[in-house]
């Protein structure tokens, strides 16, 4: 069976090292901007999401809109567009309107008297940042569940696809349990936690003992849900589910241990 070069796994810790320190906050703006940032960064870390920034400053924006879409909002929506900033649009009132520049999955409907869908919210922006809202989500506690759900089923569907794929027995080892390796440690990230090459070895046995994968401390990275040729599409797809639901207690409670 095929075996991960130890210098790959070395070389995610650094990919995620690099991408904890973008520190780019969640940018908010419109009519109610300075309520909705409130309910965002609540018990989140100061200057996480801010009101007034220009879009190519931030790591997403959030655009509040009081009915249909003005002069105001499509100048907004456009610069952000230029500047290749994912958005997620919060439309008020009752009815519903085109948005220029964002996609109709990417609007989140506030009707009056509700007040603001912040799960919702949170569950578009995690949607559309995906593993690069990782850092975001380490300072942002609302953005951190459905993070790492979109997270979680993301891998699982793709290992579930490779296992259906790979044929060549053994070649599917390195391929799933990358991607396996990547979804801890993205987790980690989210939860705020720092994994060193020391750390590493320990984390993973601990989050795969309960499976079963012998293997995993003496890897590294075994944390295979299955081997060879065998590998079928439904058992990726669960292994690597299970494992992820696996890292997200345990970084959980490793997270409230760990000082801010």
């Amino acid at each position: 069976m095929a075996k991960l070069n130890p210098f790959v796994v070395w070389g995610i810790l650094k990919e995620l090292r690099v991408a904890a320190e973008d520190e780019r906050p969640l940018a908010v703006s419109g009519p109610l901007a300075e309520q909705l940032q409130k309910e965002l960064v609540r018990d989140g870390s100061p200057g996480a999401v801010r009101v007034g920034l220009r879009p190519a400053d931030a790591a997403l924006l959030v655009r509040v809109l009081a009915g249909a879409p003005t002069e105001d909002d499509e100048r907004e929506l456009k610069a952000a567009k230029r500047a290749k900033t994912p958005v997620v649009a919060v439309q008020t009132g009752t009815e519903t309107f085109d948005v220029p520049y964002v996609l109709p999955t990417d609007v989140v409907m506030c009707r009056p008297g509700e007040g603001f869908p912040v799960e919702e919210i949170a569950r578009k922006v995690a949607e559309r940042l995906g593993e690069a809202g990782t850092s975001l989500a380490a300072r942002v506690p609302v953005l951190r569940e459905p993070l790492v759900d979109v997270l979680v089923e993301r891998v699982s569907r793709q290992n579930g696809i490779l296992g259906v794929a790979i044929f060549v027995p053994g070649a599917d080892f390195p391929v799933l349990t990358l991607n396996q390796l990547r979804l801890v440690l993205r987790i980690a990230a989210a939860h705020g936690v720092e994994v060193d090459q020391q750390r590493l070895p320990e984390i993973l046995a601990t989050i795969g003992a309960g499976f079963g994968f012998r293997t995993l401390a003496r890897q590294l990275v075994g944390v295979v849900p299955v081997a060879g040729w065998a590998v079928k599409g439904s058992v990726a797809y669960a292994g690597t589910r299970a494992l992820g639901e696996a890292a997200r207690r345990y970084f959980e409670a490793a997270a409230q241990k760990t000082p801010a």
